[in-house]
């Protein structure tokens, strides 16, 4: 389906000036390519008295006139209007011109209406047509032709098809706040001045570095205005990037007792002395370790809130089974789990040979590979609730990531 023309209205008493547009290089051709189509209103046709009169002299006097309201606006009634469309008034008193709202203009609008002033000024009462006032620099013209131009140019060589390479915007001044690198070409050297060495290595990773430390340096060389602006965006930038990470840890210890099982990591055990965890659910410590940390990364409490022990539901409950409902918790949340590592404290049994299995039970209840689960064991020399072998202790850390 063929793509509807990018529309340039421009309202001015001056016309004529935008002929030379259309002849332009690179923006004449995608003006005839049908990439944008460029349309010229004066104000002066939508005057109302036989002279065609469009501006007269200030209320409360002064040098000069003023640009009258009425045949400008009938001017700008007279387009037709996209949904997309946005009205710019030129006008020394707007907001100066960036790189990056030639970039919005292009890529959220499909058609710009463009007022341009002449005379002393306007009638302020214009200033209402306006979405956005602009401006191209600190000083003053004529009449926003030359402006108006301006904007023109820098949006219609950002629309698809008008750039033959549209690689060749991405690393210009100013597309990312900083200037633009050096550029080279044949000879390799001329009357004394050589082609840097990095730029004939053919080393692509070594020529993108020299580039990237080039537009750092000649931007802060010269616009160091500019380049403080990008340091602060680039911080932000890694601010925001590290708000998108979330760690949290856990902690459950529970007591070694006569009659009860000893379930870790989902996986049955058995104690040389018939030992296992007290506890309302299955005490399984490991599981129990990994859901604290998975709450506590998003701040959500701990298990006690979610499975309290003086609710019958969760007597007895299998522990991988509540470690499913605390992922969909973190899920609904809009995080996902990235991975886990918990180590285990006890002085028996063995765990070592039952690792393999622990890590694959909670990687398949979490719905992450084995390989983002790290459970380790460690005795406590025989220090502690742990080493008189009074409980079984585990530290657990997650990391999450949003959705």
């Amino acid at each position: 389906m063929a793509i509807a023309p990018y529309r340039f209205d421009v309202v001015s008493l001056a016309p004529h000036c935008f002929d030379s547009l259309l002849q332009l290089g690179v923006v004449g051709r995608a003006f005839n390519a049908g990439i944008a189509e460029l349309h010229r209103h004066n104000p002066r046709d939508f005057a109302t008295d036989r002279y065609r009169k469009v501006d007269d002299e200030p209320y409360g006097g002064g040098a000069g006139m003023v640009l009258k309201p009425d045949p400008v606006f009938a001017a700008v009634e007279s387009i037709p209007r996209s949904p997309g469309s946005r009205v710019l008034l030129m006008s020394p008193q707007g907001q100066p011109l960036q790189q990056r709202d030639c970039q919005r203009w292009a890529r959220d609008h499909d058609q710009l209406l463009l007022l341009c002033g002449h005379y002393e000024g306007f009638d302020e009462r214009i200033r209402s047509l306006a979405d956005e006032e602009v401006s191209i620099g600190d000083f003053v013209l004529t009449g926003g032709e030359l402006p108006a131009m301006t904007i023109i140019n820098g949006v219609l060589r950002l629309l698809p098809g008008t750039v033959g390479t549209a690689d060749s915007l991405v690393e210009e001044s100013h597309s990312a706040l900083l200037l633009e690198h050096p550029h080279y070409t044949r000879p390799a050297e001329f009357r004394g001045m050589a082609v840097p060495e990095v730029l004939r290595s053919g080393d692509h990773g070594g020529i993108a570095a020299w580039r990237q430390q080039q537009r750092e340096q000649r931007t802060l060389e010269r616009r160091p205005d500019l380049y403080a602006r990008w340091q602060g965006e680039t911080m932000e930038s890694d601010a925001s990037e590290a708000m998108q990470l979330r760690i949290g840890n856990g902690y459950d210890i529970h007591r070694l007792v006569a009659g009860r099982p000893l379930i870790l990591g989902g996986v049955s055990l058995e104690h040389p002395d018939g030992l296992g965890l007290d506890g309302h659910s299955d005490a399984d410590v490991l599981v129990h370790a990994v859901m604290d940390a998975l709450l506590g990364a998003l701040s959500l409490g701990d298990i006690g809130k979610y499975f309290p022990p003086t609710d019958p539901t969760w007597k007895g409950a299998d522990s991988l089974q509540l470690l499913e409902q605390v992922v969909a918790l973190v899920g609904e949340r809009g995080w996902r789990v990235v991975n886990v590592d918990a180590v285990v404290v006890a002085e028996r049994p063995k765990l070592k040979p039952h690792v393999e299995t622990m890590r694959g039970n909670i990687a398949q209840r979490i719905g992450i590979a084995a390989e983002a689960v790290g459970v380790k064991a460690t005795t406590n020399e025989q220090l502690g609730a742990e080493g008189r072998e009074e409980g079984i202790s585990c530290h657990a850390v997650a990391l999450l990531e949003q959705a």
